[in-house]
């Protein structure tokens, strides 16, 4: 992509309002717009991301077997007031049409999950399945602040799992924490991610979260080094210590980010609707439910929050919106002859490069982008660096450049950002 089409901008300043980093860049850097509190809108370069997280998550999920879906927004409130969540679910949105018809504006897709699988699966032989969607959801958030970490309107991937038997549902849930770590590892935060133990509320003794370790983060966490087990602060009590083995001044303090949850619904939300299944035997029993949701905003967020300096943001290779940023400098002919020659055959390879064509802007002004914007290589095209023997190249995250040829660049980009 040339630079000069690319209709956003890069900004000096993020809103007033604004306080949380990955909000500051993401706005700055033209990844998003802000519409209001906790509502943002994608532009090409954070849709770029965006896409390159959804693909991530979609590829795990279909690996173990999940079928995906798109479930509607709107939905029926005879359903959530089956299940009790019509009244109970303070930070639900209600929508009333001029017919005084109101519907929910979908949080989350239990209520809606449920009754569509009871039209298809009955018998035990229909099960286990694993059933999962990428879509924005919509909660009446009275506390919307920290840019992409706390939103009224966000994208999120929720899995639901349906079992006959208990020890299904508790080999499914394992294999689901070891799934959501590749996530986070692919996204290039598992090393700061724990899975943590955290209050089940109405569902169970426990859930389990996956929270990412920065100062940024509104919750607290408490690790035992030893055993890599994480705990988050509303369980911390002698009784779940206990019961996990840990001891108290082992525990060391933290801020993080929630960055996905899952959980074991039981019969919460198969009974109120008589989602059942026949045994061989000709018994009824209710069906088993797991939950596991990602939010993608949020991971973005995140991964900014934890992946940045002052200048910017500094992408993993995994989801950068491009893996090149070549830069053009001065207004020398043979440069430009050169950048383009480079743009063209880094193209032709199928790398995805920004190409910073600008003629009247800055070489200070282009490095500055550069920086802000994150991309994880860049090669830059100047007077000197012809005159050295080709490109200059810098890793986002290192000092010092240096100078390499085309083919050369090609060899690295080929090794380090194709499949």
């Amino acid at each position: 992509m040339l630079q000069s089409k690319l209709f956003t901008k890069t900004r000096k300043e993020a809103p007033a309002d604004e306080v949380s980093r990955n909000a500051e860049f993401l706005i700055r850097g033209g990844f998003v717009h802000k519409e209001l509190a906790g509502v943002y809108s994608y532009l090409p370069l954070g849709l770029k991301v965006l896409k390159k997280i959804e693909n991530i998550i979609r590829e795990e999920m279909d690996k173990i077997g999940g079928q995906e879906v798109l479930m509607s927004s709107f939905q029926p409130k005879e359903n959530w007031e089956k299940t009790g969540r019509w009244t109970a679910m303070g930070d639900l949105y209600k929508v009333k049409d001029a017919s005084d018809r109101e519907v929910a504006l979908g949080p989350t897709h239990e209520e809606i999950i449920v009754p569509i699988l009871k039209n298809y699966a009955t018998s035990y032989k229909d099960f286990p399945l694993y059933i999962y969607q990428i879509q924005n959801k919509f909660r009446m958030e009275l506390r919307a602040k920290s840019g992409m970490l706390r939103g009224r309107e966000f994208m999120m991937k929720d899995m639901y799992s349906f079992h006959t038997s208990k020890e299904d549902f508790e080999k499914f849930y394992d294999k689901m924490k070891e799934v959501y770590k590749t996530i986070f590892d692919r996204v290039g935060i598992g090393h700061l991610t724990y899975l943590t133990f955290a209050s089940g509320g109405t569902f169970s003794k426990y859930s389990h979260e996956f929270q990412t370790i920065t100062p940024a983060g509104e919750d607290t966490i408490y690790i035992d080094r030893d055993s890599n087990t994480a705990l988050n602060e509303e369980v911390l009590s002698d009784e779940v210590l206990g019961q996990l083995k840990l001891k108290k001044e082992k525990l060391i303090e933290h801020k993080s980010i929630e960055v996905g949850n899952i959980f074991d619904l039981k019969t919460k939300y198969s009974e109120p609707f008589d989602l059942s299944f026949t045994d061989d035997k000709e018994q009824k029993h209710i069906v088993l439910m797991g939950c596991y949701g990602i939010g993608l905003g949020r991971l973005m967020g995140t991964v900014v929050e934890v992946a940045s300096d002052d200048k910017g943001i500094i992408w993993p290779e995994s989801i950068a919106p491009f893996a090149v940023h070549l830069l053009s400098l001065g207004e020398d002919e043979a440069v430009l002859k050169e950048a383009n020659k480079i743009y063209q055959s880094l193209t032709e390879t199928d790398i995805e490069v920004l190409f910073d064509d600008r003629k009247e802007t800055s070489a200070g002004e282009k490095f500055a982008d550069s920086d802000l914007l994150g991309i994880p290589l860049r090669a830059v095209v100047s007077t000197r660096s012809l005159k050295e023997g080709g490109i200059e190249i810098k890793k986002r995250n290192e000092e010092k450049g240096k100078i390499i040829t085309l083919p050369e660049l090609l060899k690295q980009c080929l090794k380090n950002f194709t499949n």
